[in-house]
């Protein structure tokens, strides 16, 4: 098991490299994101959380040659079937903005009544390391809620601003960091990694 000092964030997305780094941010390790680097995302071409994420995270160590850190993650809705699901990003075209997506998403919810818009956002978290020698180590999050009529909030990014938390009655555009952490998607993935990768480092030192 590599000696954990400097890891490299796969993301280009602004928002998730803060969250990240908050949610790395009791570890001893130096962070960098992979624009820093030099290296662009590859294309993202799973059909599923856990497939994009490790994706993201195998090119960005072979890359550099350190250990790479990448999620994956999106908001499945109900009443869609599941979409966007993988597509979230793009949902609204390859090179859409958060508020396109957005926008595509409340009007197609538009007639949809309050009972029927549930939704889940999902996350897969996962270490990978250069080469093939360790395996990558892979967590997965679900945060469930419901989409709101119009936006509510200025925090946060994505999807956040019509994302309603029905326990905390607020959405993820109006939670600060710490709350959204405490509660999010990401935040329980990235806890699930945290744990599964000092259980990886206990076995490995022993």
């Amino acid at each position: 098991m590599p000696t954990l000092k400097k890891i490299v964030l796969a993301s280009g997305n602004a928002g998730k490299i803060r969250e990240i780094a908050e949610l790395f941010s009791e570890l001893e390790i130096e962070i960098a994101a992979q624009g820093d680097l030099g290296i662009e995302s590859p294309e993202e071409t799973g059909k599923t959380f856990v497939e994009n994420a490790l994706l993201k995270a195998r090119y960005a160590a072979d890359m550099s040659g350190l250990p790479a850190v990448a999620d994956d993650s999106g908001i499945s809705v109900d009443a869609l079937g599941g979409l966007p699901g993988v597509r979230s990003a793009r949902y609204a075209g390859e090179n859409a903005s958060d508020d396109e997506n957005l926008d595509l998403l409340l009007r197609e919810m538009a007639d949809v009544p309050d009972d029927d818009r549930g939704a889940g956002f999902h996350c897969a978290a996962v270490i990978a390391f250069p080469g093939d020698e360790v395996d990558p180590v892979v967590a997965e999050g679900v945060w469930r809620g419901r989409i709101l009529h119009q936006r509510v909030g200025d925090g946060g990014f994505g999807y956040d601003p019509i994302f309603l938390d029905e326990a905390a009655g607020k959405t993820g555009a109006q939670m600060s960091r710490e709350e959204k952490n405490a509660v999010s998607h990401r935040g329980k993935a990235f806890a699930e990694l945290k744990r599964k990768l000092g259980e990886r480092i206990v076995s490995a030192e022993r």
